[in-house]
Formats: C-alpha cells, sequence, structure tokens
C-alpha cells in the first residue's frame, strides 16, 4: 500500500509538478489550497479540476482569510510594520498561515507526509519547513522542486512526456495576490537599479486626472471596523481599501532587503489596504498612546515584524510581542480621515474620545493653563544642568 502525502498547491507548474512527480515515486497524493485572498472563484474552481486531472487523490480548499487577521495581520497593524519602512510583509504572514492550514487538513486526512513545491533559492522554503516541523514533526517533508534543482523547462518537459500539457509561464512577472498585498517579480527586480513599470502592478496604469477620494477609516481597540460611516467586518474593509486603493496606485513599490538565507533581494509589491490601515492606525496611536508607548512599540513591532518575515514565528518570545502589542491597544479607538491622490495619499485628521491632546489645557507654542511662565523658566534651565555640566558651562564654586 502506497503512503499518503499532503501537498501545499497552487495549481500552477512547479505543484503540478510535484503531483504527478510523487506519484511516480509512489505516493498516494492529496491537495489543499490555502485561500488567503487572493483566489477568485474561477480561479479556485481551476485549482481543483487541475488537481483532479493529474491524478490526486482528492482537492480541499481552506478559507484561511479570517484566521490571516486574527493570528497574523491584525499583529502587523497593532505594530505598523512594514520592513524596509515600506514593504507590509503580505507573503511573509501568507505562508505561515498557509502552512498551519496544510498540517491541520493533514492531521484529519491521517497521512504520512506533507509536501511543498518551494524552490531552494527563496524564503518560502524555510517558512514552510519550520511549520511543518515545529506543527507536525512526526511527518516527513518532502521537497521534489528543491530537491531535483530543475529549471522550469525541464519540470515542463517532464510533464509533456506524461501526456500533460502545461506550457512553461509566459508571463513577464511573477505574481503573488494576497489579503493583504500582492507581490511581484520579475526582471527589473534582479538588480538594485531597474524600476517596475505601472503594467508589472495589479492596478495598471494611473490616470492622473483621478479625483480626490476621502475615506474616514474608524478603529475599536486598534482594529479596523468601518469604513466611512459603514461598519464592517476587517477581511471586508481590507478588501473594500484594496479595490479603491489599487484604483488609485496606493501602496506600491520596490522593497530591497535582506533574505533568510543571508542574500539582498528585491520584490515589487502593490498593498494599498496594509499602507492605509497602517498609515491611519499610527496616526491614530500618535493621538492617544504616550511617548514612551511609541518609542517601544516601534521597536517591539519591528522585531514582531523581523521573527514573522524569517519564519521564527513559533519561537515562544512572538507570544510576548503578541501580548505587549495588544495590550498597548486599549485605548486606539477613534477615527482617521485620508485622502486618496493619484498614486499617493494624505492624513488628514484624526480624532479619539481618548485623545491626549487638549487645548482646553495648553496648546503647543500658544498658552497653557497648567504652569506658569516663571515655571516654565524654572523647567528649561533644570533641563539643560546635565548638558551644561558635560560641556563645562556649570560655572566653579
Amino acid at each position: 500500500m502506497s503512503k499518503h502525502v499532503l501537498l501545499a498547491f497552487s495549481g500552477g507548474l512547479d505543484t503540478s509538478f510535484c503531483v504527478v512527480y510523487l506519484r511516480d515515486q509512489g505516493w498516494t497524493v492529496s491537495t489543499v489550497t490555502a485561500d488567503t485572498g487572493g483566489f477568485p472563484p474561477a480561479e479556485l474552481a481551476r485549482i481543483e479540476a487541475a488537481s483532479a486531472s493529474l491524478g490526486a487523490e482528492s482537492h480541499c480548499t481552506v478559507d484561511v482569510r479570517q484566521e490571516l487577521f486574527d493570528h497574523y495581520l491584525r499583529y502587523l497593524i497593532y505594530g505598523n510594520v512594514l520592513r524596509g519602512q515600506a514593504y507590509p510583509l503580505s507573503v511573509s504572514a501568507e505562508r505561515v498561515c498557509q502552512a498551519a492550514a496544510v498540517v491541520r487538513v493533514a492531521k484529519e486526512l491521517g497521512v504520512e507526509a506533507l509536501a511543498h513545491g518551494s524552490t531552494g533559492a527563496g524564503n518560502d522554503q524555510v517558512r514552510f519547513d519550520v511549520a511543518f516541523r515545529t506543527l507536525a514533526p512526526e511527518l516527513q517533508i518532502l521537497t521534489p522542486i528543491r530537491e531535483l534543482a530543475l529549471s522550469r523547462a525541464d519540470e515542463v518537459a517532464f510533464l509533456t512526456a506524461k501526456g500533460i500539457d502545461i506550457p512553461a509561464k509566459t508571463a513577464v512577472y511573477s505574481v503573488n495576490e494576497g489579503m493583504w498585498g500582492t507581490s511581484i517579480g520579475g526582471a527589473e527586480t534582479l538588480d538594485s537599479w531597474s524600476t517596475l513599470p505601472d503594467t508589472a502592478f495589479p492596478g495598471g496604469e494611473v490616470s492622473p486626472e483621478l479625483p480626490d477620494f476621502e475615506l474616514v477609516v474608524a478603529f475599536e481597540n486598534g482594529i479596523p471596523v468601518a469604513l466611512n460611516d459603514a461598519a464592517m467586518p476587517p477581511v471586508a474593509l481590507i478588501g473594500a481599501l484594496n479595490r479603491i486603493g489599487r484604483t488609485y496606485g496606493i501602496g506600491r513599490g520596490v522593497h530591497l532587503g535582506d533574505t533568510i538565507l543571508g542574500i539582498k533581494g528585491r520584490v515589487g509589491f502593490e498593498a494599498p489596504a496594509a499602507h492605509l490601515l497602517i498609515a491611519a492606525h499610527r496616526e491614530l496611536e500618535k493621538l492617544v498612546l504616550s511617548g514612551q508607548q511609541l518609542f517601544w512599540k516601534e521597536s517591539l513591532g519591528n522585531l514582531f515584524g523581523a521573527m514573522l518575515h524569517e519564519g521564527k514565528f513559533f519561537d515562544p518570545l512572538v507570544r510576548d510581542l503578541e501580548a505587549f502589542l495588544a495590550s498597548t491597544q486599549i485605548k486606539v479607538s477613534g477615527e482617521v480621515r485620508l485622502t486618496l491622490h493619484p498614486r499617493t495619499f494624505s492624513v488628514d485628521g484624526v480624532r479619539s474620545p481618548n485623545g491626549l491632546m487638549n487645548a482646553k489645557v495648553a496648546s503647543y507654542g500658544e498658552a497653557n493653563h497648567l504652569w506658569s511662565g516663571a515655571e516654565a523658566a524654572g523647567f528649561a534651565k533644570l533641563y539643560g544642568v546635565p548638558q551644561m555640566l558635560a560641556m563645562g558651562a556649570g560655572g566653579a564654586e
């Protein structure tokens, strides 16, 4: 009797090769697709049909969009996480969430092994391997693409010889779309000088004639809950912001940074909702949190993002960081007003019942009711004493 393996399946060339190759090696293959918001219904139907046509024993699709928000994205919002102050970690969060979903299905099916189609060149192989080994250490991990190190042309030739027609990908760009953003790879991302054209992004070219578009985003305890006075759950709100922001070319860029493997890499991205929500959330926090909270949130939020990005999500420290970030959100409730312009946006206003900016008490650079001018002069003098002494300006007795 053949052993049973569950393959994380996208329906592309690499995972299609894996189905056929693993069957040739004597495995019974089942497939699973974890939907993180990047698959329209027609594509999910195509993926299921492709699995069956390749000879998989069974296929299932798991909707993990709510799980993605609850366990990953909300902490990225809490921490205002943008890697390199640009990239919102869309793929990083998705892969760990998808791997966890694959493991759950694997335990339901009672398989002996897990498989993924990552190559040996990128970050995803580490994220899948670590998650699989952590959550299901008893299961074998199979990675045909990494182990065989075949080119895409080799994979096509193998499948063609089996009578399976999956032409080599002819698109100029490799696109990975999810709820928190779309990543784009192409010739321009292989060096540090080239720029991706508008046509590389799913939103395409942006009309400079678009009118300004105002948005008001409401938060409750750090979670986005309403858009322009219309209450909606976070997953739906993120989808709405993606649709609106994509039209305006919001949240586009190219991220240059360090990979888990220790080399430099570039990736294009289009993440309207992530950029709009993080900018709005950051502005609201400026109003309601103390200066020390803001300082440590920036440091620890970046640490959370780094650990998620680098495949360390299951380290106990990440649970500590989640607890800290959640604690900081107790008073992060209010509304933020944004205006979208072609290719950019502005944060125009913020209000909160918990705001620490109170004109009745004091106005910066104007007047106040908490201290006198003499008290302010004394404070300024004492405040400068350490610097005076360090510079030898303290005088001698």
